[in-house]
């Protein structure tokens, strides 16, 4: 084996290492039975960044003209609060954020295709700690979704 093939194979990651030795991991989203493209296809993460950056920034433009009237020390603890109002509200009732929206994504129960109130709560409580929501599994879920049931699909 050459050194850039063995750089290469660091560099790319183990799945592709794995892929490259003859393991087929099929397509995100094939074990928990959606499409490999199109609606209802697992939604890949660029749009979901940009979705929760879109929600974000909403969340500061509402907090800092709305509740602390420009005062910035207290702007981003009120931006939390209404992105987690925001979230829980929209997720729980009709299945998206505007960010979401925007990029053509929705939030659905793996069980029943709709978010009730209650997975919506756990799920944005969850999504507000960070830390679960930047633990992703084989097929890009979040660990926020993993525990909630639900997962972001294309709309």
């Amino acid at each position: 084996m050459d050194n850039r093939q063995a750089i290469g194979s660091w560099l790319s990651g183990p799945r592709a290492a794995m892929e490259e030795a003859g393991a087929d991991f099929g397509y995100r989203g094939e074990q928990l039975g959606l499409p490999a493209d199109g609606p209802n296809s697992l939604a890949r993460p660029g749009r979901r960044l940009g979705a929760i950056a879109v929600d974000w920034g909403l969340s500061v433009l509402i907090a800092y003209s709305l509740i602390t009237h420009g005062y910035s020390q207290a702007t981003s603890n009120w931006a939390l609060g209404v992105f987690f109002a925001m979230s829980v509200l929209t997720v729980g009732t009709i299945g998206f954020t505007p960010g979401k929206r925007l990029f053509g994504i929705r939030v659905v129960a793996l069980e029943t295709g709709t978010v009730n109130p209650l997975r919506s709560l756990l799920r944005t409580v969850l999504l507000c700690l960070a830390i679960p929501a930047l633990v992703w599994d084989r097929d890009g879920r979040g660990l926020h979704d993993r525990l909630a049931g639900t997962v972001e699909v294309r709309a």
